[in-house]
């Protein structure tokens, strides 16, 4: 395995190996399908049916609830997929499992109708689950002994994820919104059929790496400090020996599972479908609230007894974890709103039509905003071919294909906005927003972690809270004229800029911080477990997201547009608040931790 490590380390581009490039791409391409696919679909379901551009005409709340059970099934079948890698497939082989499936899955969305639409949901749940966890994998195998290049590496990596989402929003929503939805879902497929086939033919140049399932879990993350206090009488080797998984504890799991995945599957079914699973009524409950308590509480019970089995010191890391995780829903309910009723809000209710000198404006602006990064990427895949054009040609032919085929549709995007007088801008292309905020103030708030003005974690939490809800006051001022029951509007499209720029400086807070600090503060045999909890409590935000935001036409209706961000301006902040002041607690919860 070194001799592959060394082997990969030879050709370097950018300091790098050539390898990480290689994953760079493959996670650009699936990001690109991911995120142009997902901003689509919530505009596809509610579009008229009778439009220039027919949609379903769905109502938001059967729209937003499907896409609020499908992002978070996105976060539950990872658990599940790096599980399987570790133990049978391998992460390289998991991989590209995951790039089939999820390419059959954007193929099947092409042909627009209900049953194509639900399979390729769930060849993309599927897929995702295969896919996620085994690229970081991957990068974590390629860099042992090589640690101090590990950030870098990670850096590179989340900045083909940017670009993916970027790209992927911009050209599938501008192709979805100018001529047709199949257009936007197709080039989603097109591109992750790409990324399937460059990483295949590019996989030997990893030699062994990620072919072999591991024996051990490794989490990418630093290690557990905390378990190297002898005064503690806690090492790992101890804890995994006093604290093993009882029947109990797995049934548990099991049933508080079940539970939920009735619950996600229920939800839209009995919406949109009229098909209700959990159709029973106890104490004034309805089945579906029913199911979900009891997993709830069944949940809460695991991790309680779990915790109290631990010394003293681990007990308290693990409940600060615990506290962070429940801030962790909040966040997500709220800021997953931009693929979803900000998505409809940008649709419906900002105005978009653009002539004479602010057109002119935009263009150049959408101009520099596309080419630019574009010309980078393009160069750093020059630098690629330099040094494998001997070892992986085909892959190189393949990914000067895609970027062949990218820039001919940044050209035709261009060329045909030029030609216009004035201009609509995109309902998608907001989206793009998050993904450019990160790539421009990601240096400055890493400059800020490495200061001595640091904030600990709980007041990380609060100021990404705050900010959050800060995003949504700019709306709230924004739509103060929109009239009770108001279905469109005209609102200036710098309150939705400025609530994006808000928002990505609210995840830049929160983001870095919930893994990192998880897998400082809980003991080796839990830190599987722990991670599987992370990721539920992003997948009940997701679905928290989608309830939510269903609820748009309904406060729309009763109160006002307004009223509907207040509710999202005064929950996260009171919640950043709250952090803020448990602060002091949550430091000496930790320990010593930082």
């Amino acid at each position: 395995m070194n001799t592959d490590i060394e082997n990969l380390f030879k050709d370097k581009v950018i300091g790098h190996p050539a390898g990480l490039f290689v994953i760079f791409f493959t996670e650009m391409w699936e990001r690109f399908s991911f995120y142009g696919m997902r901003i689509l679909l919530v505009l596809f379901l509610t579009a008229p049916i009778i439009s220039d551009n027919p949609g379903w005409e769905w109502p938001r709340e059967h729209a937003l609830s499907l896409i609020g059970t499908y992002g978070s099934l996105l976060y539950l079948t990872p658990i599940l997929g790096g599980w399987l890698a570790d133990k049978y497939t391998g992460y390289k082989w998991a991989v590209i499992i995951g790039c089939f499936l999820m390419m059959l899955g954007h193929a099947s969305m092409v042909f627009e109708t209900p049953f194509s639409l639900y399979l390729g949901l769930g060849f993309l749940i599927v897929g995702t689950g295969f896919f996620k966890p085994n690229m970081t994998s991957m990068i974590s195998e390629m860099y042992k002994g090589k640690e101090s290049k590990k950030d870098g590496a990670y850096t590179i990596y989340y900045m083909g994820v940017n670009a993916g989402a970027f790209f992927g929003m911009m050209l599938c929503g501008y192709l979805a919104e100018n001529i047709g939805w199949s257009y936007g879902f197709g080039l989603a497929g097109i591109f992750m059929l790409l990324g399937l086939i460059q990483f295949w033919l590019a996989k030997d140049l990893f030699g062994q790496i990620g072919e072999r399932p591991s024996r051990v879990h490794e989490v990418e993350l630093p290690q557990n400090i905390n378990e190297e206090s002898p005064k503690e009488h806690d090492t790992s080797e101890a804890s995994e020996k006093l604290n093993p998984f009882t029947t109990l504890d797995k049934v548990l799991i099991l049933l508080s599972s079940l539970g939920g995945i009735l619950y996600l599957f229920n939800d839209p079914m009995s919406k949109i479908g009229d098909v209700n699973i959990l159709d029973f009524n106890i104490g004034g409950l309805d089945g579906s609230n029913v199911t979900v308590l009891t997993a709830l509480v069944l949940f809460l019970y695991l991790i309680i007894t779990r915790i109290s089995r631990y010394s003293r010191v681990i007990r308290d890391r693990i409940i600060a974890v615990s506290v962070f995780g429940i801030f962790t829903v909040f966040f997500f309910a709220a800021f997953e709103q931009s693929l979803g009723s900000m998505t409809l809000f940008a649709r419906d209710y900002t105005e978009r039509a653009l002539t004479g000198s602010s057109a002119m404006v935009f263009k150049i602006i959408d101009l520099i905003l596309t080419v630019g990064p574009l010309a980078i990427i393009t160069w750093v895949l020059y630098l690629l071919f330099k040094k494998t054009y001997s070892k992986i040609p085909y892959s190189n032919v393949i990914l000067a294909i895609s970027f062949a085929f990218l820039w001919y549709i940044v050209f035709y995007k261009i060329n045909n906005e030029f030609s216009k007088d004035a201009t609509e801008v995109p309902a998608t292309w907001f989206g793009i927003l998050n993904s450019f905020f990160i790539i421009t103030l990601a240096p400055l708030f890493s400059k800020w972690w490495e200061s001595k003005y640091n904030p600990s974690a709980a007041m990380k939490y609060g100021i990404g809270l705050v900010l959050l809800g800060l995003g949504f006051g700019i709306l709230v001022l924004g739509t103060m004229g929109v009239a009770q029951g108001a279905q469109t509007a005209s609102v200036s499209m710098i309150f939705l800029i400025l609530a994006y720029l808000l928002h990505t400086m609210g995840e830049l807070c929160i983001s870095p911080v919930g893994l990192s600090y998880l897998s400082k503060l809980v003991p080796g045999r839990m830190i599987g477990f722990m991670f599987g909890i992370w990721y539920l409590a992003i997948a009940i935000g997701q679905k928290a997201a989608g309830t939510m935001g269903g609820m748009i036409d309904k406060i729309t209706a009763e109160y006002s547009l307004s009223t509907f961000f207040l509710i999202f301006t005064i929950v996260p902040a009171a919640i950043g608040l709250v952090s803020m002041v448990l602060n002091p607690i949550l430091k000496k919860l930790m320990h010593g931790v930082r």
